[in-house]
């Protein structure tokens, strides 16, 4: 068996999971993270690929592992985000996806304290490079609807 000699950067994916709200605005659904780094900070739900799923499996994975919450629609990739210095973890490199739902009743599970909808104009601060991700999340959201 043959053995890559170089180090390989971990690989996550990321959800950004906008709420249509009875008001006719968005909200954005966060976990609150139960592990370090950033224990007890505000997140996307997301988390780190597995050997056998694709990217696309591991975001919706880790959104119902860590929300409670399933997507049956398409989601939508964002992009990739490669800043070095982004996970203390080591080298991660993340895939965000996006989709938009109805709010419905989410809990947290699995390495998240908690899962709540948030307003989009109430938004806490977000661990590792998550508010980066959001921003290009809405900028497609808002190039969509300029359409």
């Amino acid at each position: 068996m043959y053995t890559y000699p170089y180090p390989r950067p971990m690989l996550t994916a990321d959800c950004v999971v906008f709420g249509l709200r009875n008001d006719g605005n968005r909200s954005l659904l966060l976990v609150q993270r139960g592990n370090e780094p950033y224990k007890g900070m505000w997140a996307l739900p997301g988390g780190f690929m597995e050997m056998d799923e694709t990217l696309e499996a591991c975001a919706r994975r880790e959104l119902s592992e860590e929300t409670g919450c399933t997507i049956e629609i398409p989601l939508q990739e964002i992009g990739s985000f490669s800043r070095v210095d982004r996970d203390p973890r080591g080298r991660t490199v993340t895939v965000a996806f996006m989709a938009e739902i109805e709010e419905r009743p989410v809990q947290g599970g699995d390495d998240a304290r908690e899962a709540h909808w948030f307003p989009l104009d109430q938004l806490p601060p977000l661990a590792f490079d998550h508010h980066e991700i959001v921003r290009a999340a809405l900028k497609r959201v808002n190039e969509c609807v300029n359409v």
